[in-house]
Order: structure tokens, then sequence, then C-alpha cells
């Protein structure tokens, strides 16, 4: 697995797991339940991973995703 996107947003990862999953490119979400021993939500950044051979195709629905917020 590589890494897609790291972020603190778990909005913004949800929605992005939601946008793969139509796609059938699977996700997994790391240092999910770091921050929570941690104690800070925000502390440590969630990384969003896929597939090694998903990665080209996922980086692509990401960027045509921000092409379409940046038109609204």
């Amino acid at each position: 697995m590589v890494e897609l996107l790291r972020t603190n947003d778990p909005v913004l990862i949800s929605w992005l797991q939601a946008l793969l999953a139509d796609e059938n490119i699977e996700t997994f979400v790391l240092d999910v339940h770091v921050s929570v021993v941690e104690g800070s939500a925000n502390a440590i950044p969630r990384r969003l991973m896929v597939e090694d051979g998903d990665l080209v195709r996922a980086r692509q629905l990401m960027e045509e995703s921000n092409e379409f917020f940046d038109r609204t």
C-alpha cells in the first residue's frame, strides 16, 4: 500500500473513500487510533492508503474532483 493523502480532515478522508469506492478502489486509513491515544484529534495526521496499482487512478480522480470544486 502507498500513501495517497495525509490530512487532519476526517471529512475529506471520508469523502475520498466514497469517491474511490465508487471506482472500486480499496482504501485503508492509518493512524486513526494513534491520534485518539495521543489525546488530540489533530496532532497526528491520518494517512489514506491505496494499493500500489491503484495509485495513478486514485490521484487522477482526486485531481478531477479538485477541478470540479474549483469551478463552484
